[in-house]
């Protein structure tokens, strides 16, 4: 959930496995392992997190969005199959 708007529905394993929404993935990137050769490119968002109860127009994530275009600010982009069983809100995947 962004901003309280479900971004990603999808089985634990193939969300840990394969993320699909940006914002899922940032917060993979941040869970610690313990392996420790494992190297993960952590994916830092930039800027504020925008006010829950105001939340901005179109993708909740868009202001901070590292693959944001211009319908990602224009419209609220729906929660669509990207995979079988597996399911995103983000316009790269549709």
């Amino acid at each position: 959930m962004c901003l309280g708007k479900t971004v990603e529905l999808a089985s634990y394993k193939d969300l840990y496995a394969n993320p699909r929404h940006p914002y899922t993935q940032a917060l993979m990137s941040a869970v610690l392992t313990t392996a420790p050769r494992a190297h993960k490119q952590r994916i830092i968002l930039k800027g504020d997190v925008p006010n829950p109860i105001d939340p901005p127009r179109g993708c909740r994530l868009h202001p901070r969005c590292p693959r944001k275009f211009d319908p990602c600010a224009e419209s609220e982009p729906p929660l669509k199959e990207a995979a079988t069983g597996h399911a995103a809100a983000c316009f790269l995947l549709q």
